[in-house]
């Protein structure tokens, strides 16, 4: 295997694009070894080659129109570069690396900034993403790009990965994916899955995004050991689901967004249950929000602390009764336990009263909090003068909460 490095740049410093060049003069399954200093970018590999930077101070700079890096072939990897100042087009997905229609592609330790997309995949599988620092351009939330964008790409690792001030991190289209270990703050979709199937979404951590966790039109994944924190404004969410069934959501961590968990039709296939198991959604504003039931979900172990709401639901009509709750703590409920064995010798319900105005009518939301909502909504539960809506009833309420 030859190394290609300083020794090819240096004899080709009159040439338009030295880094093209040691490209092009490569064969096949050679490392490109790139020392300090800046490099143009606007490449193209198109072999089945190696770029290393070793410690990121090897930049390689876009003209800051399209990509900075382009993949078209199989078994690239490109480790430890700096990739900044890409194009500024949405319409073509200006990244600073983009994989079209390739396999077995290794994105590991890299930096991109200033660029509009990070690593965008277009039908690219069996690869991975691992470990990169990824940041957009520093314009509103709405006008950055993705971080990472998955476009009917199957069977990929994206791991580790620490993203910033971007848009979302997005998988359409795509299935098997494995999404583990990255961290992402301060952007509008953490993660954001339509038409996914059959992924594993684990151990990620992110906060102060506008929604941790979307699921759209999806079925069969597992969601486990995530932590979503902070997570507000209009439509904060922490896990949020819609349309989408044969979900396992357990040991997560859920705690001070604007819903904890938002559920739209989902599940949505008939025959089919999500399962909610051993999750903390702790201190948000509601801990569960219902949008148009029609199928049954399963919450069992589930711990409930410090929500304001611990379930809303904003479609009357929903089949809420289908759900099945058992051995889940609510720090509300005020029942006993006579004989100790840490179960609630009565069943907890959650009913809503006159509290259910404002989920029906969000204009009335002004005044949530206000103490003329409280009085009446006290009195309505004092003496109701309709019938309130029961949304939980847990037979077997915990009355320790099942985590420490």
């Amino acid at each position: 295997m030859r190394k290609l490095g300083f020794l090819v740049l240096a004899f080709n410093i009159c040439l338009a694009n030295p880094l093209q060049d040691a490209i092009n003069n490569a064969n096949d399954g050679d490392v490109i070894t790139l020392g300090a200093g800046v490099y143009e970018g606007n490449i193209l590999i198109n072999k089945p080659i190696t770029i290393d930077g070793k410690d990121q101070k090897a930049i390689i700079r876009g003209n800051g129109t399209g990509d900075v890096i382009k993949i078209t072939s199989g078994n690239v990897k490109l480790l430890n570069l700096t990739i900044e100042n890409s194009g500024n087009s949405h319409t073509t997905i200006d990244s600073g690396i983009t994989c079209d229609n390739a396999s077995d592609i290794l994105i590991e330790g890299n930096s991109l900034k200033s660029t509009l997309f990070g690593v965008n995949f277009k039908q690219c599988n069996n690869s991975k993403i691992l470990n990169n620092k990824i940041t957009s351009k520093p314009v509103d939330l709405g006008l950055r790009g993705d971080a990472i964008r998955l476009w009917y790409s199957h069977d990929n690792i994206v791991e580790g990965n620490y993203v910033y001030d971007s848009r979302d991190m997005v998988v359409w289209y795509s299935s098997n994916n494995i999404i583990r270990k990255n961290y992402g703050e301060r952007g509008r979709y953490s993660l954001h899955f339509m038409y996914a199937g059959k992924s594993l979404v684990e151990e990620n951590e992110f906060k102060q995004n506008s929604v941790g966790i979307f699921f759209m039109f999806s079925s069969g994944s597992l969601v486990r050991n995530n932590k979503v924190f902070s997570s507000t404004g209009a439509f904060g969410v922490g896990i949020g689901m819609k349309d989408t069934s044969d979900f396992v959501i357990e040991n997560n961590i859920l705690s001070h967004n604007a819903r904890g968990l938002y559920l739209d039709q989902s599940p949505f296939q008939p025959g089919t249950v999500n399962v909610f198991k051993n999750n903390q959604i702790l201190y948000n504003t509601s801990g569960i929000q219902f949008h148009a039931t029609q199928h049954k979900s399963i919450f069992e172990n589930n711990d409930f602390i410090g929500n304001m709401e611990v379930a809303i639901n904003d479609t009357p009509g929903s089949k809420i009764a289908k759900n099945e709750w058992s051995n889940n703590y609510f720090d509300d409920y005020a029942g006993f336990d006579r004989d100790k064995n840490g179960i609630g010798d009565i069943a907890y319900k959650n009913f809503t009263y006159l509290d259910s105005l404002w989920q029906y009518y969000p204009n009335l939301r002004f005044f949530y909090g206000s103490s003329i909502m409280t009085i009446l909504n006290f009195i309505a539960r004092l003496a109701p003068f309709s019938e309130p809506e029961l949304l939980i009833t847990d037979s077997m309420p915990k009355t320790r909460p099942n985590h420490d």
